[in-house]
């Protein structure tokens, strides 16, 4: 009997990670993706090569326009994405690269699609290590969510057992970026095909991370310690 899992695929390293992972476990791959205003919409681009290499059975992308709320730099253009800070300014509070319930959003777009395709599990690419100072990538938010999820769907109530419970599935949330790197060679990710950087610069070869932002500096220091040689096009070293 095969399973289905729906797959939340941003186009990043860590979910594209995630969806090699699903496809390792035998899961029937649903990927979902969203346009939501976001000023790095490059990342649907990678969603779509990620989608293709690794191989699922669907890809959807949806609209949902946060702009209209902004809240975020990346959201809103009058808050700048912020560039060149260290660690320790890093893993202070909540960044302003945060989007206002965004996760919650999501996973109820993933949960409405899981319920349409009979998926028990969702799968997220939440990560709560390397500074991610992100409220909605913790443990207990995720867990939260899944006793909603069993709460809030026929499937999830009319479940006879463990095994037909709704289950969010975040299988690098304690992992380091250098962790999910390694697991993500093991499982033959191209990781030239996904981006992460908040801030796209423009360059004659098509768009290029800006390499100061808090993600693009999280995903350098995680090829380093990873020792694997990091793909991404810089606009600067």
């Amino acid at each position: 009997m095969t399973r289905a899992a729906v797959i939340l695929l941003s186009g990043g390293l860590d979910s594209a990670t995630v969806l090699a992972m699903a496809r390792e476990q035998g899961f029937v791959c649903h990927a979902l993706s969203f346009r939501y205003g976001q000023r790095h919409g490059v990342e649907l681009q990678a969603a779509r090569k990620v989608a293709e290499a690794i191989g699922t059975a669907s890809h959807r992308i949806v609209d949902v326009d946060l702009r209209a709320f902004g809240g975020s730099a990346l959201t809103d253009d009058g808050i700048a994405v912020p560039r060149g800070r260290d660690a320790a300014e890093m893993s202070e509070g909540i960044p302003v690269t945060y989007v206002p319930a965004r996760n919650t959003l999501f996973l109820s777009y993933g949960l409405a699609l899981a319920e349409v395709m009979n998926a028990r599990s969702i799968f997220v690419g939440a990560n709560a290590v390397d500074y991610s100072g992100y409220p909605d990538c913790r443990p207990e938010y995720l867990q939260a969510f899944e006793t909603m999820a069993n709460l809030a769907t026929r499937m999830g109530v009319e479940a006879k057992g463990d095994d037909e419970r709704v289950r969010i599935q975040a299988p690098i949330v304690s992992l380091s970026k250098a962790d999910i790197i390694r697991e993500g060679v093991r499982l033959g990710v191209d990781y030239s095909l996904t981006w992460s950087c908040y801030d796209p610069q423009p360059a004659k070869d098509g768009p290029r991370a800006c390499g100061g932002c808090d993600s693009c500096q999280i995903r350098r220091k995680g090829f380093v310690d990873a020792d694997v040689v990091d793909p991404t096009r810089y606009i600067s070293t």
